[in-house]
């Protein structure tokens, strides 16, 4: 066999897995389209979960920050995965017959996990959980968990901001989901405010952070899950400033600061906060380790 052919066949069994594996993202895409398309929908009509859209390009970069550790995996198929795949459209199959479009969009998504899981092996599977499990964060909330949340955080963010503002030295009282300022000013805190939208966009930043910082395990859960105060914080502090632009200047001005460069202001301070944690976190990781005890000959 000459020097050609076994390049010929190199190439060839490197492009086989590569062909395989577009041809089954290309099936997935025509057998899911209905449901991407309403996805997109949702991405660009609500402002809450606009963040979803940035997540399959995010995970795409985590792959690619991957590629090192995935070319010496061995890639064995493991049977486990078509199960899954099963599961999968025995949901995608109750959304349709009950008309629950959760259902079928998280099918999607498990989908992708059972076939990573079928068609790479335990090994791949492994190397990409992390990745697999973050890309259920680019689905909305169904409705009724949507509502659960957001009541909740519209009602405290509404009292947060009262007691902040008294605490600065501003009169204020609250009146349902309005902050009543001098006694006179109302300043409704809509659902838009309730600092949903933050939290979504805070816990997709968050966890791609705690995958791309390689910390241990239990640093990177608490890592998320610390983006939920991280942003209920935030949006308190919008709001505040709102308020006392509102009292102080006029609504216009606090409008434009709320929506606009509070916007802008808002994703960086949460960054901020989070690295501030990580660097904690660091810390209080090399304060456990028991000290290394210096070793001599005699």
């Amino acid at each position: 066999m000459t020097t050609a052919t076994i390049a010929l066949n190199e190439r060839r069994r490197r492009f086989a897995p590569a062909l395989i594996v577009a041809l089954v993202l290309g099936a997935l895409l025509w057998s899911y389209w209905p449901t991407v398309v309403g996805l997109w929908s949702d991405w660009q009509e609500d402002p809450n979960y606009s963040v979803g859209q940035l997540v399959p390009l995010a995970a795409i970069y985590l792959l690619w920050h991957q590629r090192d550790r995935l070319r010496g995996v061995t890639v064995r198929p493991n049977w486990l995965g078509a199960v899954v795949v099963f599961i999968a459209q025995a949901a995608r199959g109750f959304g349709l017959l009950l008309m629950y479009g959760s259902a079928e969009r998280y099918s999607l998504v498990l989908t992708v996990v059972g076939l990573v899981l079928w068609l790479g092996g335990t090994g791949v599977f492994r190397r990409v959980f992390w990745i697999l499990a973050f890309l259920f964060l680019m689905v909305p909330l169904p409705g009724r968990v949507h509502n659960a949340i957001s009541g909740p955080l519209q009602t405290f963010a509404t009292a947060g901001a009262v007691f902040l503002l008294e605490m600065v030295g501003i009169p204020a009282a609250r009146d349902g989901h309005v902050i009543i300022l001098s006694s006179s000013t109302p300043l409704a805190v809509a659902e838009a405010c309730s600092g949903l939208r933050m939290l979504t966009a805070f816990v997709v930043v968050g966890s791609a952070m705690a995958f791309l910082v390689h910390r241990p395990v239990w640093q990177s859960v608490v890592l998320v899950a610390s983006t939920v105060p991280v942003a209920i914080v935030c949006n308190l502090i919008r709001l505040v400033i709102t308020a006392i632009l509102f009292r102080l200047v006029d609504s216009a001005t606090a409008e434009r600061f709320f929506h606009d460069f509070a916007g802008w202001t808002m994703m960086p301070m949460a960054v901020g906060l989070l690295l501030l944690e990580v660097w904690v976190l660091k810390l209080l990781d090399a304060g456990m380790r028991p000290p290394i005890e210096a070793t001599g000959q005699a």
